[in-house]
């Protein structure tokens, strides 16, 4: 009997959860007319840093929250509304999850939760001007015309400080396993992109940014790390991470000590946009042309690449393999078979030096003491693997490509 009851209550207990992910609801609100239009609020993408691995909040029934930021001046709000709210003594004690304050701790700010003084604040969102000073603007054609700005602050750029404290805390719900920076750290570099709005003399909306940060590089060079980027989702898909991957490319390219641009644990996405304006690039210089591509990975092609849009080693090969593929005829099957066997053969490298090294342990240690140190993968396996790796790279490849050509 009692086993029937626990079940009851499990069943009853399960009507108060809901998922974080399906319950939020983000917008950025330039007037007071914005907040009844929902055709702009968008999802988080991640909500495991304030509700745990489960994304799910405890203790209500028809539970949304709005989530509104001013769209200049990031001016944060916090609404919440429910059916109903357990009560602890139909849970064993359990109380309702504290929403408010969990995600209060977790961007270290308040949101206010007065709609009425939210909403009298817009007024003053027309009095806005992005810090820090304009890299570059730009138009984008579509249905209705859209215009850019893209700007460069740091730590002593007068306001931005207190202004970067509220971008950032956007990148908890957007970026996977993102963290806050040392914003007191002068080593930072910031790339804030805004739309401009020729309205009311002027609105600047927040549409993304990125932070990168100066690293020393032996003996007297810099080696700037691109360390998060974010783009809102109403603003994705218009190319708009690439124009600011450009500007952050242009504002180091003619300083004469920076050695290279790398990218810190760069997502899927960004991996896409990098490889795309990394291709847009090279594909102008003359080591990448179509007859030395076919030719082979070159040190002329590393140096170019680093020298004239500090991409370093790593990267340039990566970008010959990408543009070798646009010119190679796949459906013939020996010019196919060499490009195929010029990328698995960088691919498995590794395993070619794991192969040595277990040349060097057959030599030195007894077969009982081999047995228990090495495990190597067989040979069909690996085989397997090395295709598998291969296939899921062309298909990056020809993404990247497929964009190349809309050009």
């Amino acid at each position: 009997m009692s086993g029937v009851k626990r079940k009851i209550s499990e069943g009853y207990l399960e009507q108060y959860v809901c998922n974080a992910n399906e319950v939020i609801s983000f917008k950025f609100v330039l007037c007071k007319e914005d907040l009844n239009d929902e055709s702009d609020c968008f999802k988080p993408e991640f909500t495991h840093q304030f509700f745990g691995d489960s994304e799910n909040i405890f203790g209500y029934i028809g539970l949304h929250i709005n989530f509104y930021y001013s769209a200049c001046r990031l001016l944060p709000y916090f609404g919440m509304t429910y059916r109903e709210k357990i009560k602890p003594s139909r849970s064993g004690g359990v109380e309702a999850d504290n929403v408010y304050q969990i995600i209060c701790d977790k961007l270290e700010l308040q949101p206010t939760r007065d709609l009425d003084s939210f909403t009298a604040s817009l007024n003053k969102e027309s009095s806005f001007q992005p810090y820090g000073k304009i890299l570059s603007s730009f138009t984008l054609e579509s249905e209705v015309k859209e215009e850019y700005g893209i700007y460069h602050a740091d730590i002593t750029t007068a306001g931005f400080k207190e202004y970067h404290e509220k971008m950032q805390t956007l990148i908890l719900w957007f970026i996977d396993a993102a963290s806050y920076i040392d914003d007191e750290d002068e080593r930072w570099d910031y790339f804030v992109l805004h739309e401009h709005i020729n309205d009311n003399g002027g609105l600047y909306p927040f549409v993304g940014y990125a932070t990168v940060y100066r690293y020393y590089a032996y003996p007297q060079k810099i080696r700037p790390r691109i360390s998060q980027m974010l783009i809102l989702p109403p603003f994705q898909k218009k190319g708009l991470g690439s124009k600011l991957l450009e500007a952050i490319y242009d504002y180091y390219i003619k300083d004469s000590e920076v050695l290279d641009i790398t990218v810190e644990d760069p997502s899927e996405d960004f991996v896409k946009v990098r490889d795309f304006v990394d291709c847009k690039n090279c594909q102008t210089l003359p080591s990448f042309s179509e007859e030395n591509l076919r030719k082979g990975f070159s040190q002329d092609m590393a140096e170019d690449a680093r020298e004239k849009f500090k991409i370093n080693r790593k990267q340039a090969r990566r970008i010959y393999e990408i543009l070798r593929l646009r010119c190679t005829d796949i459906t013939n099957k020996k010019d196919y078979k060499a490009y195929r066997l010029d990328v698995k053969n960088r691919l498995n490298a590794p395993h070619q030096r794991e192969k040595l090294d277990m040349e060097k342990l057959q030599r030195n240690l007894s077969p009982e003491e081999l047995k228990a140190a090495a495990n190597p993968i067989p040979r069909e396996q690996r085989f397997e693997q090395l295709d598998h790796m291969y296939r899921e790279l062309e298909e990056k490849y020809k993404h990247v490509l497929k964009r190349l050509n809309e050009l």
